[in-house]
């Protein structure tokens, strides 16, 4: 081959066969289907919002926040024991359920041997309950919680164990996804230097995953924020006019409110409604913001 061959050779460019033409438009055409489902999507998104900030932000004031619901002066009623119950609620589902999924996975991911049928069963199940309607979750407490063998009633604890099994799944994967994440050779450099597995998982594993695990419980715990379905079976119906005191009281939450709001017929529960909604979404927002900056203030250190 001459050298005035290879100028020849080299500026002439790959040449598109019909296959490939087909395949590029193909391509094309389908890149600007998914960007018009997108767009419509958003599209939805923004009117919902747009609706609810135009309807409810004539009541987001301060009466929404400290009183209670009211059917005869639904111009001054708040959603107060709805807040304070969504907040008890959602504060013990997460005592229960981030521990116990913490746990649950480094001993999936960091002790327990693949090989043996339970371990094999206990992911299973995990990976099935993760897709589990949440009405499911509700039936079971109710079954076993609300009625005997426990009996507690239909009392604030019995929302947050039915919420706790709700997100377990979701925080036992996120979890095990985040230890997965870390390097190997963190592991293999602390096992070498002669720490215990524990001490491996305790100061070197769990401190790399926290910013995987906050952002994972985070978004479990926002989703148990908005949840309404299984609360509703284990007793968070009823139209509450005070505040709960504890873990044995009646309670209500911010999304079973709304739907009781909804219900009313009055055009004075209108404005109400999207008011409550929209500090529903004011309150998923917070969740979520606290959720990313965790992520990037812990993911600067590692």
């Amino acid at each position: 081959m001459t050298s005035t061959e290879l100028p020849a050779r080299a500026a002439t460019g790959p040449t598109l066969t019909p296959g490939r033409r087909r395949r590029d438009g193909a391509s094309t055409v389908f890149v600007c289907v998914l960007w018009a489902c997108l767009l419509v999507a958003a599209l939805f998104l923004l009117y919902v919002l747009l609706t609810i900030v135009v309807s409810g932000i004539s009541r987001l004031d301060a009466n929404l926040l400290t009183q209670a619901p009211s059917t005869i002066r639904p111009s001054t009623a708040g959603v107060q024991p709805a807040i304070v119950g969504t907040l008890l609620v959602v504060g013990v589902t997460a005592l229960i359920a981030l521990p116990l999924g913490i746990a649950a996975a480094i001993y999936l991911e960091e002790y327990a041997d693949p090989q043996r049928w339970f371990n094999r069963a206990i992911e299973l199940n995990v990976q099935n309950l993760a897709a589990v309607p949440s009405i499911i979750f509700g039936i079971l407490v109710l079954a076993f919680v609300v009625r005997a063998p426990l009996n507690l009633g239909a009392v604030a604890l019995s929302g947050s164990i039915a919420l706790a099994l709700l997100i377990l799944p979701v925080v036992i994967i996120a979890t095990r996804e985040s230890l997965r994440a870390v390097p190997r050779e963190i592991r293999d450099g602390s096992l070498a230097v002669g720490a215990t597995r524990w001490q491996t998982v305790w100061r070197q594993l769990l401190p790399a995953a926290v910013p995987g695990i906050a952002t994972g419980s985070i978004l479990a715990l926002s989703r148990a924020v908005g949840e309404a379905a299984p609360l509703i079976l284990v007793g968070a119906t009823t139209f509450i006019t005070f505040t709960p005191d504890g873990l044995f009281s009646r309670y209500t939450v911010m999304p079973v409110q709304i739907f009781n709001f909804a219900l009313q017929s009055r055009e004075a529960f209108v404005p109400l409604t999207y008011a409550a909604i929209l500090l529903l979404i004011v309150i998923l927002l917070a969740l979520n913001g606290t959720a990313i900056m965790l992520r990037n203030r812990f993911a600067r250190r590692w």
